[in-house]
């Protein structure tokens, strides 16, 4: 690391808003705008009336994850390949985002031939800096270290750490490496948020970085993080506070008050939706479709601004 570092109406049966149902499918037939308006965030189909226009002094980052380099099964026979696209887009976007975010599982097996690999591979990218949290493929055996040894310069405990840029308070959480069956955060990296956000003013836009999500989407298949609450409600008192996170190979958002949650897609291969497999095990999809299924994320800030664009983009 470089730095130091609405309530919506009438829900359906499965707890989910009309409004968010209409949201959720749109996400893989276009961008996605995220626009922070009067403490409410507001998700819609890009090219709306709410888009904001671009501007050179914006800040743009990309966000990736869960490349598994390493990985070998039929779910997707070249995970360097496809991450290798991925990085292509990234650099052919028209703009060189001011950074990359990788939310973890970087590799599949930990080994220092795959952590070595992913980190040349993210050498190509086209930005002024690189950051990374671990996702649970990233401990294998050794709880983050060898991890740690190439990712986790600057950072604190198990690789948390925090910076600002354009005016964003940006906070890289770890929740993955002492997970039993969630992911958790522990009292010191608890301690360590309640610490960084103490002098902020509550108009400070926030961004929350993790690899398991920190909102309960799936416990049965640990997709949630068991002490997030703790965090989530120290955050509450911010205006716009947004929360992009790994680990479940697919699109997915969640709105609670000032909170916005965006589950990201992966480099890799895609897993099961919630609740229709025994397990998230890789799917292998019919030929031709993997691309769909795989993508990367951008996102537009304008200093001063309340706006916040969120952009899903399938692999090219």
């Amino acid at each position: 690391m470089t730095e130091t570092p609405q309530q919506l109406p009438e829900a359906g049966p499965d707890g989910m808003t009309r409004r968010q149902l209409a949201r959720h499918l749109g996400w893989f037939g276009a961008a996605v705008v995220l626009t922070v308006s009067g403490g409410e965030v507001i998700s819609h189909i890009a090219g709306g009336s709410q888009a904001a226009a671009g501007s050179e002094h914006d800040l743009h980052f990309v966000q990736v994850s869960d490349s598994h380099i390493g990985f070998k099964g039929p779910a997707n026979t070249d995970v360097a390949g496809s991450f290798t696209r991925a990085i292509d887009q990234i650099n052919g976007l028209g703009f060189r985002p001011d950074f990359v975010m990788h939310t973890g599982d970087l590799t599949h097996l930990s080994t220092p031939a795959q952590f070595d690999q992913v980190n040349q591979m993210m050498t190509g990218l086209r930005t002024d800096r690189v950051f990374t949290v671990p996702g649970e493929h990233d401990g294998v055996g050794d709880a983050g270290r060898a991890y740690r040894t190439i990712f986790g310069h600057n950072t604190l405990g198990d690789g948390w750490y925090s910076f600002d840029t354009h005016g964003v308070h940006f906070i890289a959480l770890v929740n993955s490496l002492s997970l039993e069956k969630l992911g958790h955060l522990g009292t010191d990296q608890i301690d360590f948020v309640r610490k960084d956000i103490a002098g902020l003013a509550t108009d400070t836009p926030i961004v929350v970085f993790s690899h398991i999500p920190l909102f309960a989407m799936y416990p049965q298949w640990g997709w949630s993080t068991d002490d997030s609450l703790q965090v989530i409600n120290m955050l509450k008192r911010f205006a716009s506070v947004t929360v992009l996170n790994g680990h479940v190979h697919q699109l997915f958002t969640r709105v609670e008050g000032n909170v916005t949650f965006h589950s990201a897609t992966t480099t890799a291969y895609p897993l099961p939706k919630p609740g229709t497999a025994l397990a998230p095990m890789p799917q292998v999809l019919p030929a031709g479709q993997l691309g769909a299924a795989l993508g990367i994320r951008t996102v537009t800030y304008h200093e001063g601004d309340t706006g916040l664009a969120v952009t899903d983009q399938r692999l090219a």
